[in-house]
């Protein structure tokens, strides 16, 4: 195998060096690239594989080279386990994101890339990736998981109705939820071997709009063995998957009452939660209230932030991100949710947002799309601003103002008080009462106020 000829980038560079200990790591799914500074290695750069000796051993010579911070670009998942080794042996992990450090054209191969993560960061060029604690990220991880398996039990539920419709048994057309009290207990009966339609019936709940004998003549089909087998399958499956989601949720709830609290319940207790708050009965323990003691405030008070929202919110972010944002322009920034002017020869020519993949965000614009029934002063805002820019622009344009009272409420740890519209909501009447006196004027008219 031909040597590589190793350059050094630093006799070639006018730049500074700000961090004269720093290393650069390639990462891959099967080796690692790792670079020293000349000077503190005869051989400054090398190759471990990703079994986790050779990561033991890569942490010991990066501590031996007198390595104090590490470069490393954040490769699918491959990077994590390095990363919390390099983290747990007390040196400063870089995540950097892989389009901030890109080599020049031409010059692309596993080792020079090491190389120029380490020139890079040595010279202060990089900037790290934001990343919550590691208590944090093991809730993250819980929660994403539960996620998945929402999902799949969610696929589960699309097969029964598969299966259903094969067999012409129009009960999801019925019945708006197939998993409910009485969806359940009449896929149960049909499992067990009932075909009597007016005897599946009889598990009607109250609460069924449908009458008894519309929901007898669903369930008039033609009961084929291959289809009831899939339906049984399906049927074990959505089970399996919640007690899975249950077991979640308990871990979930288990590794949140080890975080340390946030506010003391005794003197700032519980506030009330608002009518319009969304209660999931499925959770196996209280969300808002263990996700108030440890950030401190209730998030669920600003409109459109669901139970479910500031939990992705808090595990996505952590109970202490305003510090590492130092202002809200820069938060909005880092989610995406902001103008990304590209100007070139004294034009703009683009505005429109970067594209940013971040679950935040997509939380975020989610919650600012459910504002459009709203009856309060930020529901107005989302109408007015959907109806001047369109749909698209309104749900970024309010998901960057959820984003910013977010950040105030974590940063200065106050609670959300919808009195700070009262003044803008005087000005939006104002200005509606004047158009009225306009479009009154233009017809011939003129408004009488009636008190």
């Amino acid at each position: 195998m031909p040597k590589v000829k190793i350059k050094s980038a630093k006799a070639n560079t006018q730049l500074p060096t700000l961090n004269p200990h720093a290393a650069g790591i390639d990462i891959g799914a099967t080796a690692l690239q790792v670079a020293v500074p000349c000077d503190a290695d005869t051989k400054p750069v090398r190759t471990f594989t990703t079994f986790t000796d050779d990561l033991l051993k890569l942490r010991d010579w990066l501590v031996k080279c007198g390595v104090r911070t590490v470069a490393m670009e954040s490769t699918s998942v491959y990077w994590m386990p390095l990363f919390q080794i390099l983290e747990a042996a007390g040196l400063e992990v870089c995540l950097v994101n892989a389009r901030h450090a890109k080599n020049l054209p031409g010059r692309k191969t596993d080792v020079s890339d090491c190389q120029w993560l380490q020139y890079l960061h040595s010279v202060g060029l990089l900037r790290a990736s934001f990343r919550p604690p590691e208590h944090i990220c093991a809730v993250r991880a819980l929660l994403r998981h539960r996620s998945n398996l929402i999902r799949y039990a969610g696929q589960q539920v699309q097969h029964l109705h598969k299966a259903l419709t094969q067999m012409n048994v129009q009960i999801h057309n019925v019945l708006s939820d197939i998993v409910g009290v009485t969806g359940l207990l009449i896929l149960d009966a049909i499992v067990v071997g009932e075909r009597d339609p007016q005897q599946l019936a009889r598990f009607k709940n109250g609460r069924v709009k449908a009458s008894r004998d519309t929901l007898a003549r669903s369930l008039k089909g033609n009961w084929q063995p291959e289809h009831l087998f899939a339906l049984k399958q399906a049927l074990t499956t959505w089970r399996h998957y919640q007690r899975q989601i249950a077991e979640c949720e308990e871990e979930i709830q288990r590794v949140l009452s080890t975080l340390d609290a946030g506010v003391d319940l005794h003197q700032k207790p519980l506030p009330t939660p608002r009518p319009s708050l969304t209660h999931n009965p499925q959770s196996a323990f209280d969300v808002r209230a263990e996700l108030y003691r440890v950030l401190g405030v209730d998030l669920t008070q600003v409109p459109a932030i669901q139970q479910g929202t500031a939990m992705l919110l808090f595990t996505e972010l952590g109970p202490n991100f305003a510090s590492k944002f130092p202002t809200a322009k820069c938060f909005a920034s880092w989610l995406g949710l902001c103008p990304d002017n590209r100007i070139t020869g004294g034009k703009i020519i683009s505005v429109k947002t970067r594209d940013v993949k971040n679950r935040a965000a997509m939380a975020l614009r989610l919650a600012a799309q459910s504002l459009w029934r709203s009856k309060d002063y930020l529901g107005d805002c989302f109408r007015r601003w959907k109806a001047r820019m369109g749909t698209p622009k309104a749900i970024t344009a309010m998901a960057h103002k959820l984003a910013r009272i977010i950040w105030h409420l974590i940063k200065y740890k106050e609670a959300y008080d919808p009195k700070v519209w009262a003044i803008a909501e005087g000005k939006m009447k104002v200005k509606r009462l004047k158009r009225l006196e306009q479009s009154a004027a233009t017809c011939g008219f003129k408004l009488v106020c009636a008190t």
